[in-house]
């Protein structure tokens, strides 16, 4: 019996739910000579700006028992350069789902970037990182106050016409009122969870490893944390949601969708096994099988 992978999420159709998350896929097509990008059902473009940058000082990167610390910072080669020459080069190749994941220090930088990914002919959805520090309020990241989520929120819907989906961060009291706060806002749907606040350090040289002293810690420990985090969100908001967090394996991704995404990312895990995402995908019908799913539809939320 063929299993049926695809879902529609906002109007979108994917083929399958898996999507290699922004920043651990570079623009795609960095993976184009090895591997068939077509076999993914959704590409998160790395993390854009707009202006280009050029990251964190190094070392960048800090190994952990079961996940990593990155302080990369965000280097990208700014929006216009996404939009006039990855998105075009990536689609002469890549007939499936392109998500523009676009970042700002401010609203303005929040609004103008969207505007011009919206504008773009291969973007399919846009997908805002509220992980970022407000500069014109002392810092903070924007993810980490309900109020001002919900302002990016409001500010981006008003300039896309394309499905805007806020990625959460997880660092906070209760991610579940900032994610009614954009639902509210006029979010079509929500990416989480971002990376987790961590820490390593050098007994020898008695340092922070990492030169920002601390940076997103990803991989499979986040897992279980970033799994409850989606239960929570999707039993709270009628919009949909992607998960992302810890995922390495097919088993993880039904259990995400049991939680409640429709479709479902893979970060950390794509710098341990590029492949990954496609050894997923061809995972998953076997596993379907073995637990009695005809349709992958099926179980989404199916635990609330």
């Amino acid at each position: 019996m063929v299993r049926n992978l695809s879902v529609n999420m906002c109007g979108v159709d994917f083929k399958n739910p898996v999507i290699p998350a922004s920043g651990t896929f570079g623009f795609g097509l960095e993976l184009a000579d090895s591997m068939d990008l077509n076999t993914l059902g959704g590409i998160s473009l790395k993390g854009t700006t707009l202006n280009a940058r050029y990251g964190n000082p190094t070392p960048r990167i800090a190994e952990c028992a079961a996940g990593m610390i990155n302080s990369v910072g965000l280097q990208n080669p700014g929006i216009d350069a996404l939009v006039s020459e990855k998105v075009p080069a990536l689609r002469k190749i890549y007939n499936n789902v392109v998500i523009a994941n676009i970042s700002g220090f401010s609203l303005d930088e929040y609004v103008a970037c969207c505007a011009k990914a919206d504008e773009c002919e291969g973007v399919d959805i846009i997908e805002v990182n509220i992980s970022c520090p407000n500069v014109h309020n002392g810092g903070m990241a924007f993810g980490t106050s309900a109020q001002s989520a919900a302002q990016v929120a409001s500010e981006v819907r008003k300039v896309c016409k394309k499905p805007v989906f806020i990625k959460l961060s997880p660092n906070v009291t209760d991610i579940v009122s900032i994610a009614r706060a954009c639902e509210d806002a006029g979010a079509d749907g929500l990416t989480l969870v971002n990376t987790f606040l961590g820490m390593r350090i050098d007994i020898f040289r008695r340092k922070p490893v990492v030169a920002n002293k601390v940076g997103g810690f990803s991989g499979r420990a986040v897992f279980p944390i970033a799994l409850r985090m989606v239960w929570q969100v999707a039993g709270a908001c009628s919009i949909p949601v992607m998960g992302c967090g810890g995922v390495s394996c097919a088993q993880d991704v039904i259990e995400m969708m049991m939680a409640g995404a429709k479709t479902v990312q893979v970060g950390a895990e794509n710098l341990r096994n590029p492949r990954v995402c496609q050894e997923i995908v061809s995972e998953l019908p076997s596993l379907m099988e073995k637990l009695g799913i005809e349709d992958i539809n099926e179980i989404i939320g199916i635990i609330h």
